[in-house]
């Protein structure tokens, strides 16, 4: 086993390094600014009226299904949609290769969930805090951007870590779109050395590892958002 491991673990850990990590960085990057906007936008309300108003309507549905499609869906579905169904109707700008095609998928799924878990957290502001800003003289923006979303962007700091533990796992889907990552050159390692069970079990260990050092920053994140609290205390 130990000889199996040494032979087997380096390539893995430097598919690890060279495909899984950068596309689950890159693609949490994209869907973290995904999710604030479209948070921001859904919990944000304007004082419009008419065509205004209509107009923020249009836009909070458009965003509410784009919400619901992607957290209804099966993730690898989405992934054989995008790569392998959007070209047949002449859509190939989005894929025109595996890598484009994932960072799209992923980010906008995960987008989705990080979205719902940011308007969550601004809805858990008290409103208290709302009336007391609004008598000093800010206006609605001000509000929003200097009490709001800072203390919203604090609640939801577990929330979102959780989100990038997930995505990093997710990534394993990408072998689906030809990625190369560790879980699809583990399929191919275990095709090579007919040792499927200790292929699986080992690439799982190095999930496991990766995900353990990326959670580390985690803790330190927190703690610096939580100093502003005690400071307020």
């Amino acid at each position: 086993m130990f000889e199996f491991i040494a032979t087997y673990a380096p390539q893995l850990i430097i598919a690890g390094i060279k495909y899984t990590i950068p596309l689950a960085l890159i693609s949490f990057v994209i869907a973290i600014v995904i999710a604030a906007i479209v948070a921001v936008l859904r919990s944000y309300v304007p004082h419009a009226t008419g065509l205004g108003k209509f107009g923020w309507q249009i836009l909070k549905f458009v965003l509410w299904f784009y919400v619901w499609i992607f957290r209804s869906t099966p993730m690898l579905v989405q992934l054989f949609v995008v790569f392998y169904g959007l070209p047949k109707l002449g859509i190939s700008w989005l894929s025109p290769s595996g890598w484009i095609a994932a960072i799209w998928v992923l980010s906008l799924n995960t987008g989705a969930y990080a979205s719902e878990a940011i308007r969550a957290a601004i809805s858990s502001i008290p409103d208290t805090q709302r009336e007391a800003a609004a008598a000093l003289g800010m206006t609605d923006r001000q509000i929003f951007m200097r009490i709001i979303l800072p203390q919203a962007t604090r609640i939801s700091i577990p929330t979102l870590a959780n989100s990038f533990i997930s995505l990093v796992k997710d990534t394993s889907l990408a072998s689906v779109v030809t990625i190369v990552e560790m879980f699809y050159l583990s399929q191919q390692l275990a095709a090579v050395n007919f040792e499927p069970l200790k292929m699986y079990l080992l690439v799982a260990a190095i999930y496991a590892l990766f995900v353990t050092i990326l959670s580390i920053p985690q803790r330190y994140i927190q703690r610096w958002a939580d100093r502003f609290v005690k400071d307020q205390r």
